[in-house]
């Protein structure tokens, strides 16, 4: 839940309970400048703070600004603290949190009887009659979400024992980082507000940060402003001076769509295309990670009872293509009886020219000095939520099932575990999970996440290590 000023209320109430030990550390003279960069504060707000006498004094006028500044200030004023040297403040902050969310959590310990109902990132899904309490029910620790999961860090040992077989990914910031959340569609379409989705971009932004990324959060888009964000983040020039990218994509959607909140369709292979090796050339090379949370169809899962599967290895075999081309029938264009050939692109920085021993070459009209070609799209994976043609499912208090089990993964097993094998044990949780709602239809109901991948080398994010100059 929102203050009234619009920073979340759990966050007002941690600037509030530590607002003596800020006012008395806090250092402003280059805190300022950053949180004028992130346009918290103007700078008609920092001559104001500035013409206090005392830092004491200065400290508490930003304290005092800092609640009415929006509900992306108090992250943003983590972040800067972070980027000053002022980590310990930050920490302080965040353990906070953690002690404010774990004091509520134990009022419910029983979790699966308190759910108040799981619903579906439908793109049509049915209204039903608003229960009394519900706004309530519909965020946890009024909108903060889980508390913040600390992400393990890499030691030297295991970085240099896996690094030569990985992708580089040493770069401070790790690299850039976008999450696009919508929640309050236009009313003129039938899509629902997407309650929990607070607690989704909340715990991606947390996790994203405390992996090393710089990150950006955009809230409530139509589809042109999405496109917009996309195609400006896809060229920003930072991206040559870092290891990666991610994109995380939260809304209502359906297959190969996600909706803007003017109900307005964007395609995600538009998505995939902007960061592809022809259109973002800054990125070549480079792995870019992709998450979905949102449908890609209206039918949430079912449980069935199976008989003991057979394990004979024509079965094996035919059940793993069957899923693989399940997986890349749905991330490539259909072109029947025409059938194309990728001309790639030319690797910009890259060798002179290819040393694949696939690769022929002529004596005769030899081009002078050719760059190695790269295929138009690689070094890429995308988690989905949910299958093909299946509803994904969010909890209205901890936020969705994928990106709660993502965060959950990510932040315990990074350090020594690389993205595509995080990614298949968030499938083997979100497997294991069912909804909780008696008399509903999300009673018992399913979920089936899944990943597509183009990756060329293991990616790990060896969070938290520095090498040594």
């Amino acid at each position: 839940m929102l203050g009234t000023c619009g920073m979340q209320q759990c966050h007002q109430e941690v600037l509030k309970k530590n607002r003596v030990s800020l006012a008395k550390q806090l250092v402003l003279k280059e805190l300022l400048e950053h949180l004028i960069e992130k346009d918290i504060i103007t700078i008609e707000m920092m001559e104001t703070i500035q013409a206090k006498a005392g830092s004491f004094s200065q400290n508490v006028e930003l304290l005092n600004l800092l609640p009415k500044r929006g509900p992306t200030a108090f992250s943003a004023f983590c972040e800067a603290l972070r980027e000053t040297k002022q980590q310990h403040l930050e920490e302080m902050l965040l353990n906070a949190i953690l002690r404010l969310s774990n004091g509520i959590a134990r009022l419910g310990q029983d979790y699966e009887s308190s759910v108040p109902f799981p619903v579906r990132e439908s793109c049509r899904s049915p209204k039903r009659p608003r229960q009394i309490g519900e706004l309530m029910e519909h965020s946890l620790d009024n909108g903060d979400g889980p508390p913040y999961i600390p992400v393990k860090p890499c030691t030297p040992e295991f970085y240099h024992a896996h690094q030569r077989l990985a992708y580089k990914l040493i770069s401070q910031p790790r690299g850039l980082a976008l999450v696009l959340s919508n929640m309050h569609f236009s009313s003129e379409k039938d899509l629902e507000f997407r309650s929990g989705g607070d607690v989704d971009y909340t715990a991606l932004e947390m996790l994203f940060k405390h992996l090393g990324y710089r990150v950006t959060v955009l809230h409530d888009q139509t589809v042109q402003e999405m496109q917009e964000a996309l195609q400006m983040f896809s060229q920003l020039p930072a991206h040559r001076d870092v290891d990666s990218c991610i994109v995380a994509l939260l809304s209502h959607g359906i297959e190969g769509g996600i909706y803007g909140v003017d109900g307005k369709l964007l395609q995600l292979q538009e998505i995939f295309r902007l960061f592809d090796n022809a259109n973002c050339p800054s990125l070549q090379n480079k792995p870019k990670m992709f998450f979905i949370q949102a449908c890609r169809g209206g039918v949430s899962g079912t449980h069935i009872h199976l008989p003991l599967p057979c394990r004979c290895l024509c079965c094996s075999v035919s059940a793993s293509h069957s899923a693989w081309s399940a997986c890349i029938e749905s991330q490539t264009p259909q072109h029947p009886g025409n059938d194309e050939t990728d001309r790639g692109v030319d690797q910009r920085d890259g060798k002179e020219r290819s040393d694949s021993p696939g690769c022929e070459e002529s004596d005769a009209n030899k081009e002078e000095n050719p760059r190695l070609r790269l295929p138009t799209r690689s070094d890429m994976i995308c988690g989905y939520a949910s299958l093909k043609g299946t509803a994904a499912m969010r909890n209205t208090k901890r936020g969705s099932w994928y990106i709660e089990a993502l965060t959950s993964v990510f932040a315990e097993d990074s350090q020594n575990m690389h993205v595509a094998d995080m990614l298949v044990k968030v499938n083997r949780l979100i497997k294991q999970r069912e909804g909780y709602a008696p008399g509903t239809e999300f009673h018992r109901c399913k979920e089936m996440s899944e990943y597509c991948s183009t990756l060329c080398q293991d990616l790990y994010l060896f969070p938290g290590y520095v090498p040594r100059n």
